[in-house]
């Protein structure tokens, strides 16, 4: 079988399985499987693949075409410019988290105390120890094998990072400039009705957000004030359809200069507030 051959296989398997994209997926296992660019396709795509590539690629295919997420397979996603190692055990990042990254580093200085609460693979706070070098980052978890991805993450790429295994704020020690948080905000009867991907495979306690999907909400604006410094700044992303229920959230629990934040799409996805009193 040819270069040109396998991803032309790859793109009949994953369409007829229904996949989003499945020409751009079955180039990305290829090219994980084989270890080649773009550049060598182009020149190269005549030639046939080695036995043992053709076997693993086949086998990448069926993992897909049975709705594996394509990050999960490869082991890898970007954001923010940065390549983070995902597996099971943490929610995949996306770009509409970027926003979330975006609005908090408009406001983190050097010297800042920062604090990311479920913070799964790292991401974030990753992110935001790299574009602000000066800052003091801490991160939490409830989940041991997602701090161990994060930990990983923040080996790869130098990131200075305390790592906290807790849930919520029960570890948690000191208090802090800035509290960033994506936390599981999907309500739990919906979580059916999401696609195979997420639903079947990426971590059920990461996704969950409860009855309404406003429980960690709830959870952390109550008891954040008690872990920030005056003037400190508590940014959350959120649900396309919570930033009204959010943002009250924290208007009720005297938080100040409460804004909903859009991303890219238009969509809601951002809500930060500061602590005056």
């Amino acid at each position: 079988m040819t270069y040109r051959e396998a991803v032309e296989l790859g793109a009949d398997i994953l369409s007829e399985a229904k996949i989003d994209n499945p020409d751009l997926d079955a180039w990305y296992l290829l090219q994980m499987v084989c270890k080649i660019e773009r550049s060598f396709f182009y020149l190269h795509e005549e030639e046939e693949l080695k036995a043992e590539e053709q076997r693993e690629y086949e086998i990448a295919l069926k993992k897909r075409a049975e709705h594996v997420p394509l990050q999960y397979i490869v082991g890898a996603q970007e954001f923010m410019g940065l390549s983070f190692k995902v597996n099971s055990n943490v929610l995949i990042p996306r770009q509409d988290t970027e926003t979330l990254v975006g609005e908090a580093l408009k406001v983190c200085e050097s010297g800042m105390r920062v604090l990311d609460l479920c913070t799964g693979s790292g991401c974030v706070i990753i992110s935001l120890q790299k574009n602000a070098p000066g800052i003091v980052a801490t991160a939490s978890d409830i989940s041991k094998q997602a701090l161990l991805v994060a930990k990983e993450n923040g080996k790869m790429h130098e990131a200075d990072v305390e790592w906290v295994r807790s849930d919520l704020f029960d570890n948690i020690a000191g208090t802090y400039d800035l509290i960033v948080s994506n936390p599981p905000y999907i309500p739990t009867s919906t979580i059916s009705e999401l696609m195979p991907e997420v639903r079947d495979f990426e971590p059920f306690d990461a996704l969950d957000g409860r009855e309404d999907g406003l429980y960690f909400y709830r959870e952390i604006v109550e008891k954040s004030r008690e872990y920030l410094n005056q003037g400190g700044y508590l940014f959350f992303e959120i649900g396309c359809d919570q930033g009204e229920a959010v943002s009250s959230l924290m208007e009720e629990n005297g938080f100040a200069e409460v804004e909903i934040i859009k991303d890219l799409s238009h969509l809601d996805r951002v809500v930060k507030g500061k602590k005056y009193v």
